[in-house]
C-alpha cells in the first residue's frame, strides 16, 4: 500500500525524532554505565582503545574550558537548537541515510548538552592514547556528519537552472 504524499514529511520527521530520542537514550545510559563503572580511578584496555573517565568543561578539545559553565552551556544550547531546527525542517526532503546522520549529530549533540546541564562537564571515557579522549556522543557527532556528507555527495546535481541569455532578438510579440 502507498502512503499518501501529504503523510511523507510527517513520517519523515517521526522517523528522524524516534531515531535522535533513541540514540540519546543510548548515550545516556552509556555514559552513566562508564560513570559509574570506571569512577574509581580505573581503565579498561579494550587494545586499540582505552575506557578512562575524564571530565572536559569546554567543547571539543577543551576549547573554552576556562569560560564560566553557563556560557559554555548557553553558547551550546543555542547550537543545538540551530541544528534541531534545521534537522527537523530538512528532514523530509532528506534521503534516509541523510537522516539517520541528522539525527546521530542532533543526538550526539543533545547528550552533550544534557551532560554539561546536568554536571557541569561533559564526561568522555573513550581514549586511544594519540587522540584526546572522547564519548560515544562525539562519535555521533563524527559519524553523523560523514553520513550527511556523503549523503550530500551521491545526490544527483541540481538541473541547471541559469537563464537563457540574451540573444539580441527582442522582437515584440503581438
Amino acid at each position: 500500500m502507498t502512503t499518501p504524499a501529504r503523510h511523507q514529511p510527517t513520517r519523515a520527521r517521526i522517523g528522524f525524532a524516534v531515531t535522535a530520542v533513541s540514540l540519546v537514550a543510548i548515550v545516556v545510559a552509556m555514559t552513566h554505565v562508564a560513570g559509574t563503572a570506571l569512577a574509581d580511578g580505573r581503565s579498561v584496555d579494550l587494545g586499540l582503545l582505552q575506557l578512562r573517565l575524564t571530565f572536559n568543561p569546554g567543547v571539543a578539545f577543551s576549547l573554552g574550558a576556562g569560560l564560566p559553565t553557563w556560557v559554555v552551556l548557553a553558547a551550546t544550547a543555542l547550537i543545538t537548537a540551530g541544528v534541531g531546527f534545521y534537522a527537523w525542517r530538512s528532514a523530509p526532503g532528506t534521503p534516509v541515510p541523510g537522516r539517520i546522520g541528522l539525527a546521530a549529530v542532533l543526538a550526539g549533540a543533545l547528550s552533550n548538552l544534557l551532560d554539561r546541564a546536568f554536571n557541569g562537564v561533559v564526561t568522555d571515557y573513550l581514549h586511544t592514547g594519540w587522540f584526546p579522549t572522547f564519548n560515544l556522543a562525539d562519535t555521533l557527532i563524527t559519524i553523523g556528519a560523514a553520513l550527511l556528507i556523503l549523503t550530500t555527495l551521491r545526490q544527483p546535481n541540481a538541473p541547471n537552472t541559469t537563464t537563457e541569455q540574451n540573444t539580441g532578438d527582442d522582437r515584440a510579440i503581438g
